[in-house]
C-alpha cells in the first residue's frame, strides 16, 4: 500500500471556494427546498451584513418535521430550527489544522472566512479527500 500526502497547504487549498448561503429570514420549506435542489447537506445562515449567525442541515429540517410533520407551506423561520453556531477557519489557516479541527470538533463542515469575516468557502471531509494523493 503506498502512502498518501496531502496536496494542500491552507484551508484556501482545501476548500470548496463560493458557497451558497441562506438569508436568516427564510423559512424552514425554503431551506428544504434549498438544499434538496442542490443536493447540499448544510447551508450557512447569514443575517443583512453578510455574516453567518448559524447552521441549517438536512438533519435539523427532517428532526423538525419529526417533531412537527411536514408541509411545503412550513413557515417556520429557518433561525429556530438552525444550529446558532459556525465552525470557521481563516482561509490562510494550514491544512494540517484544518483536519484537526474537523476531528476536534466532530462537525461535517467547517466554513472559511477572509480576514472581514465574509463566509468564503467550504470544506467537508470529501474535500480534505480530494486532495490525498
Amino acid at each position: 500500500m503506498s502512502n498518501l500526502t496531502l496536496h494542500a497547504n491552507t484551508a484556501a487549498d482545501l476548500m470548496t471556494p463560493g458557497p451558497m448561503s441562506l438569508a436568516a429570514s427564510v423559512t424552514v420549506a425554503e431551506a428544504a427546498a434549498f438544499l434538496t435542489e442542490r443536493g447540499f447537506g448544510a447551508a450557512t445562515v447569514i443575517n443583512a451584513g453578510g455574516r453567518p449567525v448559524g447552521v441549517v442541515t438536512k438533519t435539523d429540517i427532517v428532526n423538525h418535521a419529526r417533531h412537527h410533520g411536514t408541509s411545503p407551506a412550513d413557515t417556520t423561520p429557518v433561525t429556530q430550527i438552525m444550529t446558532p453556531a459556525v465552525f470557521t477557519v481563516r482561509v490562510e489557516m494550514s491544512a494540517a489544522s484544518v483536519i484537526e479541527q474537523l476531528l476536534e470538533v466532530g462537525v461535517h463542515h467547517l466554513f472559511v472566512i477572509d480576514p472581514s469575516g465574509i463566509v468564503v468557502g467550504i470544506i467537508s471531509p470529501i474535500d480534505v479527500l480530494r486532495k490525498l494523493k
